[in-house]
Order: C-alpha cells, then sequence, then structure tokens
C-alpha cells in the first residue's frame, strides 16, 4: 500500500462546495473507483492464475 493512501483523509465539509463542485467530485470518485475495480480484477485474475499453478494461495 502506499504511503499517502495509508493516512486518514481529511474530511471535506460538502456544504462549502457548490454545484460544480460537488459534481466534479462525484465524478472523480466514480473514475477512482472504476479504477479500484479494475485494479482488483486484474488481481484476482493473478490469483486465479496462482491458485492453479501452486494451489489456494488466500
Amino acid at each position: 500500500m502506499m504511503e499517502d493512501e495509508q493516512r486518514p483523509k481529511q474530511a471535506i465539509d460538502l456544504e462549502t462546495l457548490s454545484v460544480a463542485e460537488l459534481q466534479h467530485r462525484i465524478e472523480a470518485l466514480k473514475a477512482d473507483i472504476e479504477a479500484c475495480e479494475a485494479e482488483l480484477k486484474r488481481k484476482a485474475s493473478h490469483l486465479d492464475s496462482a491458485n492453479s499453478l501452486f494451489g489456494n494461495m488466500d
């Protein structure tokens, strides 16, 4: 895990954001979720490959 991912994210007061800022934040969060899902699929595929070669690695 990267160091900056280990630090807790500072809470953002959503009330202070404009509609455009909220929309931008939502789009950025959706992009992060998509990247996480893609990485999860990639890692699951690698784990499946390792499990078929070496047995259960969970």
